[in-house]
């Protein structure tokens, strides 16, 4: 298994990118080759010396910056590292493509040099999140804002194939994010998206609002990808300020400073499970290729378990099912301009 890393996207430099890819390298042998893309003079210099023999370096002097715009910017910049890393997926040079960089600019790129899987309209981005109970997989969390029915229930396949095989949820809940459990409620977006997902053969269980994420209800939430952003970055906020309202009244004074003591292994298996580096990055399905997409904050931990998440995608050949089922239903749903 060959990988290929982006090293230049990240807000925290391409250091804790190469340390990320020696973490990833030592738990896993079955990784036979990392090309890290970016600046050589910089990553050579975190490289050490002697450097990690499956490890090798790929040069550019372009970076596709957050503030770029992906259309834009992948024009203007044809050899970022975004889109070297992608043409080595594509030549068959490496099988796995990781980047903490512009979400948009890897969305782009990869749709338009690997290709959709067949069948696939749109990509869309499958992200893990912790709940008290199991996680559950939201998808589309930013690839598509704007979305047609179909594309949400091609979501719905590769969302219950992507819990099935990587979370290990048997037969797992799939639900469309509304504003009402009743089949009547939502936008024409989610009423036509509704009729199309309970003509698949999934464990489709309708409509769910937003206090259904987190009480066991289901398993794979499926939404376009501009409430499916909103989602996911409001549940990362309100982890992050819920543990620091936490720490700032646990020691307003000694009591509760020696509760909190009492407490502390409770406290940390809590924030461990709501860690997003958990898992890394999110998956980019529905792509000739396996791409994952890293938090742009990505320290090296994060990266270790980006490309982790993603050798397990593709030794679980998730593509081919996507393919394989997909092709099963393709041909009852409908695909005018409608839907």
């Amino acid at each position: 298994m060959r990988i290929v890393v982006d090293a230049m996207g990240g807000d925290h430099g391409c250091g804790v990118i190469v340390d990320g890819v020696h973490r990833a390298l030592a738990e896993q042998p079955q990784i036979t080759a990392a090309t890290i893309v970016g600046n050589e003079a910089e990553i050579l210099s975190h490289l050490g010396s002697p450097a990690e023999d499956r490890i090798s370096v790929l040069h550019t002097d372009e970076v596709l910056t957050m503030a770029d715009k992906p259309i834009d910017g992948v024009r203007r910049k044809k050899n970022c590292s975004i889109a070297k890393g992608i043409e080595l997926l594509r030549e068959k040079e490496a099988e796995i493509f990781v980047s903490p960089g512009n979400t948009g600019g890897v969305v782009t790129v990869a749709t338009i040099r690997l290709g959709r899987l067949s069948g696939i309209d749109r990509p869309g981005i499958a992200t893990v999140i912790p709940t008290p109970h199991r996680e559950f997989v939201l998808l589309d969390s930013g690839a598509n804002i704007d979305c047609k029915p179909i594309h949400l229930a091609h979501y719905a396949i590769m969302g219950s194939i992507f819990a099935e095989e990587i979370l290990g949820h048997e037969k797992p809940r799939v639900g469309i994010l509304s504003v009402g459990t009743e089949d009547s409620k939502g936008n024409e977006l989610t009423l036509e998206a509704l009729k199309l997902c309970r003509k698949l053969k999934l464990n489709f269980i309708g409509n769910v609002e937003g206090h259904d994420l987190f009480n066991d209800r289901v398993d794979v939430v499926i939404c376009d990808g501009f409430v499916g952003n909103i989602v996911l970055k409001t549940c990362e906020s309100l982890a992050k300020g819920l543990f620091g309202w936490l720490k700032e009244e646990l020691t307003a004074n000694p009591i509760r400073i020696f509760a909190a003591m009492l407490a502390k292994g409770g406290l940390r298996k809590i924030k461990n499970r709501m860690d997003p580096d958990a898992y890394g990055g999110a998956p980019l399905l529905g792509l000739n290729g396996d791409v994952v997409i890293a938090h742009g904050s990505a320290q090296a931990h994060s990266i270790r378990n980006a490309i982790r998440m993603t050798t397990e995608t593709f030794a679980h050949k998730i593509n081919q099912r996507i393919v394989d089922e997909v092709a099963l239903i393709n041909d009852q749903l409908p695909t005018n301009n409608s839907q």
